[in-house]
């Protein structure tokens, strides 16, 4: 099935150090940017991360420090990648939950503001365990019926994308209107609006959940609606002493916890995400 766009997708995977926001870095990034016009372009990079590939991490990818040395960096390879990735929308496997995270935070450590809020993020994963629960292998034998390791070596950022892609085209063949006539709740609209809004599985502005959407309330602790009646919704404090605390109203009677943050061990995107909030804010107190 062609993907249905109105503007380019790009289906990526991500090697890494380990699984820490803050303190891990990528070593591989594969995509495939997919056109509106069906046309395809891959990209394959091994990234050097400036610091040690721990042994478990190259018994898994087959990368190892020798392989990474004389590669480049994230920050060399970022504004290539900002150019590449301008104006597209997102797809991976459990991306929304790692990769698009973990690579916002290698784009702004390199200086570039690449703003993910624009875009929309489909999540293979999160498509393949609403419908049925299960990870890529599984999806892979599921919805292109051989087993992934029978085409792909595994633990590999390209031939993770190469499957992904795979997947994510078979998912919408499987659930497309008529497919499932015994399950007609099952049905994959071929838009990528729909497939961004049902990718998501949580309630967060930023990547590691430390701020959430929240219905916004009055002095009564009522919930204020809009004029067709819907909650309006506002940001609040997922964690700390503030945890259940609209960000806005703590950023005035408590401004040092702004300047706490800043300087503390958060992602570069919380920082981000807080600093727009109370820029905004502030615009508003101007008038």
């Amino acid at each position: 099935m062609k993907l249905n766009l109105k503007k380019p997708l790009v289906v990526f995977d991500l090697e890494t150090t380990g699984l820490d926001l803050v303190k891990d870095r990528i070593i591989q990034i594969s995509y495939i940017k997919v056109m509106p016009t069906g046309e395809e372009e891959r990209g394959n990079y091994i990234v050097n991360p400036e610091r040690h590939i721990a042994q478990e991490i190259t018994d898994l990818t087959g990368i190892s420090d020798d392989d990474v040395k004389d590669k480049p960096t994230f920050k060399q390879l970022a504004q290539q990648l900002n150019e590449k990735f301008m104006g597209c929308d997102f797809a991976g496997f459990n991306s929304n939950h790692f990769d698009i995270p973990l690579l916002a935070e290698e784009f702004l450590r390199a200086g570039i503001d690449f703003d993910f809020s624009k875009c929309r993020l489909i999540d293979a994963q999160t498509i393949f365990h609403k419908m049925e629960r299960r990870n890529l292998a599984a999806a892979y034998k599921f919805y292109c019926g051989r087993k992934m390791e029978d085409d792909f070596e595994a633990h590999r950022a390209d031939q993770d994308t190469e499957a992904t892609y795979r997947v994510l085209m078979a998912e919408l063949d499987h659930y497309a209107p008529g497919a499932q006539p015994d399950e007609p709740e099952k049905v994959l609209e071929n838009d990528m609006d729909f497939l961004a809004d049902f990718s998501k599985v949580n309630r967060n502005v930023d990547f590691a959940g430390r701020i959430v959407w929240g219905e916004a309330k009055d002095a009564k602790g009522q919930v204020i609606v809009d004029a067709q009646g819907n909650p309006v919704m506002t940001e609040y404090f997922n964690f700390g002493k503030h945890k259940g605390k609209p960000v806005a109203e703590v950023l005035r009677f408590d401004s040092g916890y702004y300047a706490w943050i800043l300087g503390g061990d958060f992602t570069y995107n919380t920082k981000q995400v807080l600093t727009r909030i109370r820029l905004r804010e502030a615009q508003k107190l101007k008038g």
